[in-house]
């Protein structure tokens, strides 16, 4: 946004936007509903804009609100004590190394479940992985954000590896609300496969430890 017309520009389509999908999810009893996702800037340039956004979304929906923030945005989000789960896209480094052990994963891990856990104390809110999985290629630890489709290694164990880290780290803290993953077809059968290196766990050794984790 290059000056205020372009902010009111921006801000009267997402309020329009987001207060629509607010009316529907209220409509079909919908438990949780997220107000935004990885808006960083949009929210440290307006801050007032999302507080009052927040009051407004309250008016038309009773459920649950989270927002989705970036693993490395979300020790600078100005609102969660208005919310009700600190949401954050987990896609955080938690190893270098080509084909990165379970052991590996957890050390990485540690530095920052100390700050996630920090927040929630702080806030007095439960965290929720609003987004998290990896990719099923080589060094799927180091930048799991990582949507690259030029890049073409194929590896199921870092991605079942990386997997079982995350649930060993944050499935049985009382403070962890649990998480979506991502990416996951409707279309079940021709989803994901040995041969496919994207994210979604389907038809992957990874979805055995996903079930075992959801199941419990």
């Amino acid at each position: 946004m290059t000056n205020e017309d372009d902010w009111q520009v921006l801000e009267n389509s997402y309020t329009q936007f987001i207060l629509l999908y607010a009316m529907l999810a209220q409509e079909i009893d919908a438990e949780l509903f997220c107000i935004g996702t990885e808006l960083e800037k949009f929210i440290e340039k307006r801050p007032q804009y999302w507080s009052n956004l927040i009051k407004e979304i309250k008016k038309v929906y009773k459920g649950k609100l989270t927002y989705a923030a970036n693993w490395d945005e979300f020790k600078r989000t100005p609102f969660w004590s208005d919310l009700d789960y600190i949401g954050i896209d987990a896609y955080f480094p938690v190893s270098d190394e080509k084909i990165p052990t379970v052991a590996q994963c957890l050390e990485g891990w540690k530095m920052h479940k100390s700050v996630i856990k920090s927040m929630s104390e702080k806030y007095n809110k439960s965290i929720l992985f609003t987004e998290f999985g990896y990719r099923s290629m080589d060094y799927s630890g180091k930048e799991p954000w990582q949507s690259d489709y030029k890049i073409k290694s194929l590896n199921l164990q870092g991605q079942t590896n990386t997997t079982q880290a995350l649930f060993e780290t944050f499935w049985n803290e009382d403070w962890f609300a649990g998480g979506f993953i991502w990416k996951w077809f409707h279309n079940h059968e021709n989803s994901g496969g040995k041969n496919d290196n994207q994210f979604t766990p389907q038809n992957k050794p990874v979805e055995e430890t996903i079930k075992r984790y959801y199941s419990q």
